[in-house]
């Protein structure tokens, strides 16, 4: 393939060609997760670490929980009125429009 100047040095950086322009060798992506040799955990030592985990966990105070109970429900009462209004006036004006 002929390429000029530029093309090679573009594909250089890219990682594309070596510096004699022929294909470089395509590098493996790095693999997520375990390695298809480690070993599985047994149900046992699974639950084991599940636990460990979960103690490191900053779990909230019975106040924090109720607290932001009530601030959830009053935003979901919020919310649903202003879109009960909004629909109701929408709904009006639309009858509005036809009606005429």
């Amino acid at each position: 393939m002929a390429m000029n100047r530029e093309q090679k040095r573009m594909m250089q950086k890219q990682g594309q060609v070596d510096a004699d322009g022929a294909p470089a060798q395509a590098k493996q992506p790095p693999r997520s997760g375990r390695s298809p040799k480690d070993p599985r955990v047994g149900p046992v030592q699974f639950t084991r670490e599940v636990r460990t985990e979960l103690r490191k966990v900053a779990w909230p105070t019975r106040d924090e929980v109720i607290r932001f109970s009530i601030i959830v429900l009053i935003t979901i009462i919020v919310v649903t009125s202003m879109i009960a209004l909004l629909d109701y006036v929408f709904g009006e004006t639309i009858f509005w429009v036809i009606d005429r």
